[in-house]
Order: C-alpha cells, then structure tokens, then sequence
C-alpha cells in the first residue's frame, strides 16, 4: 500500500495493524520498524507506531514481540524526544506515544490532554469509590451521598516534591513549554481528600495500582 499523505490509505492501515478491540498482533510489530523510519517527517507513522505500543503491554502475549523490537523503539524514543523539543501541533500524541516507549502504559492511555480529564479511584481507607477530575472545569474530587453531591479541592505537588514517572512527565512537559499537562501531572501526583472519610491519598498511586499492566 502507498501510503504518502492519503489519510483513507493510514486509515486502512490502522484498521489491520491496530485490529477491533484494540487487539494487537505479530503484524503489528513488524510494521514497526517502517513506521519508526517514516515517524521524524509523520505524524501518522508517529501516531500508529504510538498507536500500536500503547497496547502492547502484559496483554495479548506481546512481550516477547516487544523484546524483539528494542532497537526499532529505542529509535523511535529519540524521534519522539527530538519531536517534541520542536512544540508541534500533535505534541499530546507524541508524548503519549513517549510515555508507551518507557512502558509507562497506563498513562499512556489514560492522558487527555487535562481540559476535563476524569478518573475514577477507590479511596485506600474506606473503599468508596471517588471521582477525580483535573481540567478547565476545576481540580477536585467527589463523590455522591444521595442525591447530594460532595467534592474537595484536589492538592497539587510542587515540583521539586514529584518523584520517578511523575518527575520526568513534569520535567519533559515544562521544558517543551506545555504549561496546561505540567500543571495537570502537578495535580495527577498531588494529593486527593476522600470527601466520604476524609483522608488524603495520592491520586496516581491509586489510579497506577488499578490500571497498572501485569506484564507476563
């Protein structure tokens, strides 16, 4: 298939490589290495080959396909960082497809982009479930008691506070001048106040422990 710039021909493409259900195959990741050499000049070589390892993990017996790719994606991670130094339009792809390149899959999936991203958590002391939500509508958690709607403002970490996988999607997000995903990972890794109990718990440590990939 020639691909060039025909978005019916990458439409196709993604249907076979990225198959119903978010299925990936052995396919898949043969591609990889052609979207890898086509990803620096496009973004939808770039978003496939994103496409296709934010759903490789634990899932479908990818791992030993992954393994076998670890040069195409070593590549494909300084395309990406090269990429994004740059502030382009497709900058939440990119970075998306980044975070799956360092197996950060969960986020990889999860990020929105933080106009009104939503999570759902259960609280680690009293197990309800509780609602958080980081975008332009506000930073907060809730929950309903009743008809009765209870929210907490959401607490957000300082910098120099972020630690491991939230340190360094701070870090990437500042230096590329993305003001609007710094301050929401500051958010995703602040603190949360259960509104039913009352206790305070880290946003992503809970959401991570939920959606986290066993990898086999």
């Amino acid at each position: 298939m020639e691909l060039h710039d025909d978005p019916e021909a990458w439409k196709e493409l993604g249907w076979r490589l990225v198959l119903e259900h978010d299925l990936v195959s052995p396919a898949s990741f043969a591609a990889l290495p052609r979207l890898v050499r086509l990803a620096p000049r496009s973004a939808q070589a770039r978003g496939l080959a994103g496409r296709i390892l934010e759903r490789a993990a634990g899932r479908h017996s990818c791992d030993d396909l992954l393994a076998d790719c670890a040069g195409t994606i070593k590549e494909f991670r300084e395309v990406l960082d090269r990429h994004l130094l740059s502030r382009p339009a497709d900058y939440l792809m990119s970075f998306r497809a980044l975070l799956a390149v360092e197996e950060e899959y969960h986020w990889a999936n999860a990020l929105e982009g933080f106009t009104d991203d939503i999570n759902h958590v259960d609280c680690p002391h009293c197990g309800v479930g509780v609602t958080t939500v980081i975008g332009n509508f506000g930073c907060y958690s809730q929950v309903w008691d009743g008809g009765e709607e209870i929210r907490r403002d959401l607490r957000p970490a300082a910098a120099e506070e972020l630690t491991g996988t939230g340190r360094w999607m701070h870090q990437i997000t500042v230096r590329d001048g993305q003001e609007v995903l710094a301050n929401g990972i500051a958010y995703l890794f602040g603190k949360a106040e259960c509104p039913h109990c009352a206790s305070v718990f880290t946003v992503a440590d809970e959401y991570a422990s939920a959606n986290r990939p066993v990898m086999r």
